[in-house]
């Protein structure tokens, strides 16, 4: 089974957002800093001197995960994962959190879920150091069935513009450092909804085959936070390059912060992926591309580091408890990422 099996085209979305790109740029004004295509955008405020710190913002919804939380209960988890989504992307432009606004929709509003959606967006909010500063919820029955929603936010976040991480500074020779997904995060849903699920005939409360949980556990693990281990690295100046793997996997992802004249290379033996993802890939017959392309495969975020600093970056992410290796390094080529072995 691949993923445009299950209704998604990566390659359609790509394509699709290139051909916005004109559209996009036409509005700038001198105040944008960041580029087209970046995990988060970059503006300065009017008027602000030198030194002023300039917003970093990002968007995104948590996809058809929706459709399990709602199944499950968990609709404060599916809310606290949309504010970590955006508190990782604003990390990878060395941002720190500020605030949080999102948008609820829904087929019938009911209390009590609306209730666990604002609990779970702020304590999500509190663990970031974000303002939950607004919102938006509407009912639209005609839209969606009763009993749907679906959840967006838009994560704001700040940054001396001298310390930007954009990823220019990304060298050949560099080291790939990677931090560890704590599972699906919130990407591939579809995918894994249709193996598992639709046609594996499946229930949330079966055991998933070889992980030694529920299908619902291991579907519905948190999209980790990564501010608190990596934002004292990120200040100190001690990484040229950061990415959140999120839609597109480790190549969709690790593309977007290498300059002209870098080439990513993966080291496929550097690590074991995880058991959920190999009882999805079995229990469909997915192809290794589809796999690559949809899931993180484990590697829920990745550095680069100069290789005099990776020895000090590790062993600083070991003591706040991670679980860092090195997934590859920077070679000299035409930019993009390959698979080592």
């Amino acid at each position: 089974m691949r993923y445009e099996d299950a209704g998604v085209s990566i390659a359609r979305g790509d394509a699709a957002v290139g051909r916005l790109r004109r559209f996009v740029e036409s509005t700038y004004t001198p105040h944008v800093v960041s580029r087209f295509g970046h995990f988060a955008g970059i503006c300065r405020l009017p008027g602000a001197g030198p030194g002023a710190p300039v917003l970093v913002a990002s968007i995104d919804g948590v996809g058809t995960k929706v459709l399990l939380a709602r199944a499950a209960g968990a609709h404060a988890l599916v809310a606290g994962d949309i504010v970590r989504h955006g508190a990782n992307d604003c990390l990878v432009l060395g941002a720190r959190p500020l605030f949080f606004l999102d948008y609820i929709a829904w087929g019938k509003l009911e209390e009590e879920a609306m209730q666990e959606v604002a609990r779970g967006l702020a304590e999500a909010c509190r663990a970031e150091g974000a303002a939950l500063l607004g919102g938006e919820t509407a009912e639209m029955p005609g839209l969606y069935r009763e009993g749907d929603f679906d959840l967006a936010g838009c994560m704001i976040g700040y940054v001396q513009e001298e310390r930007v991480v954009d990823g220019s500074q990304v060298r050949p020779g560099d080291l790939l450092v990677a931090l560890p997904s704590a599972g699906l995060h919130t990407n591939g849903y579809s995918l894994a909804r249709a193996v598992l699920l639709e046609r594996g005939g499946l229930a949330l409360g079966d055991p998933l085959p070889g992980t030694g949980v529920s299908v619902g556990e291991a579907l519905l693990a948190p999209h980790r936070s990564y501010t608190a281990a990596l934002l004292p690295l990120v200040e100190g100046g001690a990484v040229s390059g950061l990415a959140h793997v999120t839609g597109g996997g480790v190549p969709g992802n690790l593309v977007r912060v290498l300059p002209e004249g870098s080439r990513a290379r993966i080291d496929r033996r550097s690590w074991q992926v995880p058991p959920v993802f190999r009882a999805i890939q079995e229990r469909g017959g997915v192809p290794d591309e589809d796999m690559a392309r949809a899931f993180n495969l484990g590697v829920g975020f990745v550095l680069c580091v100069r290789p005099d600093r990776a020895a000090g970056v590790m062993a600083e992410l070991e003591q706040r408890g991670e679980r860092p290796w090195i997934l590859g390094d920077i070679a000299a080529g035409a930019r993009g990422v390959e698979w080592a072995v």
